[in-house]
């Protein structure tokens, strides 16, 4: 029976913290909450965004497609039997997660030069924080927006050429308005969106 007792204060004990932690990230400001700022969620998400995204950049397309040769990488990967390219690996994990109703932020995968028009920036924000990661190397942009009649904290980042792979698919896509990348380029942005309502 002690043993049992113990376990379950343990427990107890486990859930009371982890709750603490998740709500002291939440709702109030961060001075109130002693949590997480939107613009430290934002940059923390696309730390993570950006270390998987040059992982499979490097280390499996460039990798198998540029030097080992072994398959390729395509926009029609599925048909192709071949490797998505890597913004269509980041697109598909940006609609897993706006797919889950409490998220708590949204991010995609934006360009002033887009091959697929969809991922030109719509926005006043958008248009902005892309030209502002092009024009001020290694600094983001931040801004609060409202669409839809609720307020968001929005962070751009700037998406960089970080294999061959990038700079050559760009550079030799028929449907690339911009044609000359090189090595570490800013080639479009990451923009996430957290909700401050």
């Amino acid at each position: 029976m002690k043993k049992k007792n113990i376990l379950y204060a343990v427990l107890l004990s486990g859930a009371t913290l982890t709750s603490t932690l998740f709500l002291s990230g939440c709702g109030e400001s961060e001075a109130a909450t002693g949590g997480i700022s939107p613009q430290k969620m934002a940059d923390g998400l696309h730390l993570v965004m950006k270390s998987d995204r040059t992982i499979y950049t490097r280390n499996v397309v460039n990798r198998l497609v540029k030097q080992d040769k072994v398959i390729k990488a395509s926009e029609h990967w599925a048909d192709d039997k071949a490797l998505p390219l890597p913004a269509q690996m980041f697109r598909m994990g940006a609609e897993m997660v706006a797919k889950e109703p409490d998220a708590g932020f949204s991010y995609s995968l934006q360009s002033i030069w887009p091959i697929n028009a969809q991922n030109a920036p719509k926005t006043e924000v958008e248009k902005t924080g892309l030209q502002y990661v092009v024009d001020n190397p290694g600094q983001n942009y931040y801004a609060e927006e409202e669409l839809g009649g609720v307020k968001y904290f929005t962070g751009v980042y700037a998406d960089t050429g970080v294999a061959a792979a990038c700079v050559d698919c760009h550079n030799e896509h028929k449907d690339s308005p911009k044609t000359d990348f090189k090595l570490g380029d800013v080639m479009g942005g990451v923009v996430i969106r957290i909700p401050l309502d």
